[in-house]
């Protein structure tokens, strides 16, 4: 998938899967921002793409503040040229049972998850209508099309996540702007490997015990990569995907089927 010269912003790039996406989005041809708190890895990410001959730039960017979303969408546009390409990927999670669950976590985690997408799209879009060509990608998880016990907040979150890809997909569908999610199924990532021994323990399990547990439901036989990921992404992406819009992608080793 050829986008060649065509800018692309990854909300939470520094690490994990935004990393990976920012990596394959770079080698293939994208100048590619990556937005993150993390301000030292997120400039060690783009400083690895720029080593490899890639065009990549680090903006510190807060996905829960609006300020800061239009901030960096102004500081991209004027370092690396027009915004062609968003994925919202910013996201956490967190196993809390729900007579657990505080206010404040509830908050958290539905600002950093969906109300950061909202954020970066809105200071996105109205540029992307400027020259009638955009596409968004939005990252949400099987988790937003069947929930899991101790995890109503990020459940909510990437259902959520479905909803605004395709009320955004419909309100755009005109103006050469195609708006997509993507549904990563277990990936092993840095977060992941975090939540996995407090999961193992909940359920009474060694986290050998919890690993073989979860690979026991993916068909497939194996978690799936980042790369794997993000090869959905740079497809969306591209103009091969040109006439997909309000679509929800699983990858997930067949988790999740139809």
């Amino acid at each position: 998938m050829d986008l060649n010269g065509k800018v692309a912003v990854v909300t939470g790039g520094a690490m994990g899967i935004g990393a990976e996406i920012a990596k394959v989005l770079a080698r293939s041809g994208a100048k590619v921002a990556i937005t993150d708190l993390n301000a030292a890895v997120g400039a060690e990410m783009a400083g690895s793409l720029i080593g490899e001959g890639r065009e990549a730039a680090y903006f510190e960017q807060d996905v829960t503040s609006w300020d800061s979303a239009f901030a960096m969408a102004e500081a991209v546009e004027t370092q690396l040229g027009p915004i062609a390409i968003l994925v919202n990927n910013a996201g956490v999670s967190r196993r809390v049972p729900f007579l657990e669950m505080s206010e404040a976590e509830w908050d958290r985690l539905l600002d950093i998850n969906l109300k950061g997408q909202f954020l970066t799209a809105r200071a996105v879009i109205p540029r992307m209508l400027e020259r009638d060509y955009g596409r968004i990608i939005n990252m949400s998880s099987v988790a937003g099309k069947q929930a899991a016990p101790c995890f109503a907040h990020y459940c909510t979150s990437k259902f959520g996540v479905l909803g605004l890809t395709q009320s955004l997909a419909v309100e755009f569908a005109k103006t050469g702007i195609t708006v997509n999610a993507v549904c990563p199924g277990i990936v092993a990532t840095p977060m992941h490997d975090q939540l996995l021994p407090e999961m193992a323990k909940a359920m009474g399990l060694s986290v050998e015990e919890a690993v073989q547990g979860f690979l026991s439901v993916i068909p497939q036989g194996r978690p799936q990569t980042p790369e794997d990921i993000a090869r959905m992404v740079v497809f969306l992406a591209s103009d091969e995907a040109r006439n997909m819009t309000g679509g929800s992608y699983h990858v997930d080793g067949g988790i999740r089927m139809g």
